[in-house]
């Protein structure tokens, strides 16, 4: 297990870097035949690290990145005389270039931008982009994104079209157009991060090889001065205060510790001072993002020394100002959760009668999970039940599943207490 979790977890940091690579030397015009070739080199590494990992993976999988180069242009060019210099002379020291640490990161930037340039329709680009940058299969984009595995394929195919029809290379954005690339760049770090803290595999509800993902691709962007942005830095904030909670999301059995059981002593101190570094920053850039919202929100909950001493209140001004940055079924439903925890749960019903619970997708059990808790507040029990036998129909993941049969359990046991 431990092996599996070392190779899925290099699959995540290195995948971008060798298709963002390899793209910077073939061109996007082959990056089919790119991914397919970094997706073989990751299947060989699985065979060949059955019984034992090498002494340096990462190292493995560069040279590995190196030798698909020599394939690939084998396959794509026909010039051989080409191909018998790559050994040596100009193109094997650019190529070696290449691959040197502020080399990836500049090829990675590329592909970042190069995912949300504005000849792609905006609902394509982030699909593209999770593909491209975290390695994301259609279905995990699927969950991302609240679709239907359908409608990302089709995404995927119509952005690689758009690519080739309308010639786009791949370079960094001019100046004058990173601000408004930089917002749907910033999602997509949002959106890896997301299914790193709270995946929607069965197997695994969190996945801290994307959170850590998500953080590098955050401060890479951080490190180039007209990169940086109030959101970027409220962003790279969200992170670090989520991260900083990852170690007491789970018992060492798997089972979810919620909010208000967590040992708040495994908080990671480095990564809340990081974050409230990055957010203080935030604020000297005159502009409000939805990201400097929610880490307000995350901070609010890491100040509480206990659940106990929580703000509610003040979560809930917060909340009620994303939500009119940016109006989402999500942030109703965390609305009503947060008016349950205030007890006002008139107001909550009203929040969740306004919910479609068909449009959270793969995440409808969540509704469901919360309508029971409101059920639970108003001492209706057998309505309480019901809606948690409905949550537990549509979740897959298998610790969410064990979380809400263990709530059943407790609230049957006072449904038939005398």
């Amino acid at each position: 297990m431990i092996k599996q979790q070392k190779i899925d977890h290099l699959f995540r940091h290195q995948y971008g870097k060798m298709v963002s690579i390899l793209t910077r030397i073939f061109g996007l015009s082959h990056l089919e035949t790119i991914e397919d070739a970094v997706q073989d080199t990751f299947l060989t590494a699985t065979l060949k690290w059955r019984n034992e990992l090498p002494e340096n993976p990462e190292a493995w999988l560069t040279k590995a990145a190196k030798n698909r180069v020599l394939d690939l242009l084998r396959k794509i060019t026909a010039d051989q005389k080409r191909i018998s210099n790559l050994n040596s002379g100009p193109s094997a020291i650019t190529i070696n270039h290449l691959f040197l640490d502020h080399e990836i990161e500049d090829s990675q930037l590329r592909m970042i931008f190069t995912a949300c340039h504005p000849e792609l329709k905006a609902q394509d680009q982030i699909a593209f982009a999770l593909k491209t940058i975290a390695g994301f299969s259609s279905k995990e984009i699927a969950s991302a994104l609240l679709l239907k595995e359908t409608a990302v394929k089709k995404r995927l195919t119509r952005a690689r079209k758009t690519i080739k029809d309308k010639s786009i290379t791949f370079e960094l954005p001019e100046r004058n157009t990173i601000k408004n690339r930089l917002h749907r760049v910033h999602e997509v770090i949002y959106l890896i991060f997301n299914e790193g803290f709270h995946s929607n595999r069965k197997d695994m509800l969190i996945r801290r090889n994307l959170c850590g993902e998500a953080i590098r691709l955050c401060q890479l962007l951080l490190k180039k001065e007209h990169y940086r942005t109030g959101g970027g830095y409220a962003l790279f904030s969200l992170l670090c205060f989520h991260a900083a909670r990852l170690e007491s999301k789970l018992s060492e059995d798997g089972k979810i510790i919620d909010l208000k059981h967590q040992n708040r002593s495994l908080w990671y101190a480095p990564l809340i001072a990081l974050g409230k570094d990055s957010m203080t920053k935030s604020y000297q850039y005159n502009e409000i993002s939805s990201y400097q919202m929610e880490a307000a929100i995350a901070s609010e909950h890491l100040k509480a020394k206990t659940f106990g001493d929580t703000d509610w209140s003040k979560i809930l001004v917060y909340y009620q100002s994303l939500d009119k940055l940016q109006n989402s079924s999500f942030t109703s439903l965390n609305i009503a959760i947060v008016l349950l925890q205030l007890q006002r749960n008139d107001e909550a019903l009203k929040v969740l009668s306004e919910i479609d619970p068909d449009q959270l997708e793969q995440r409808a059990y969540l509704f469901y999970g919360t309508q029971a808790e409101y059920y639970k507040n108003t001492n209706e029990i057998g309505k309480a039940i019901d809606s948690l036998d409905k949550a537990l129909q549509m979740v897959s993941n298998s610790s969410e599943k064990a979380y809400l049969k263990a709530k059943k359990t407790v609230l049957l046991s006072n449904l038939t207490r005398p």
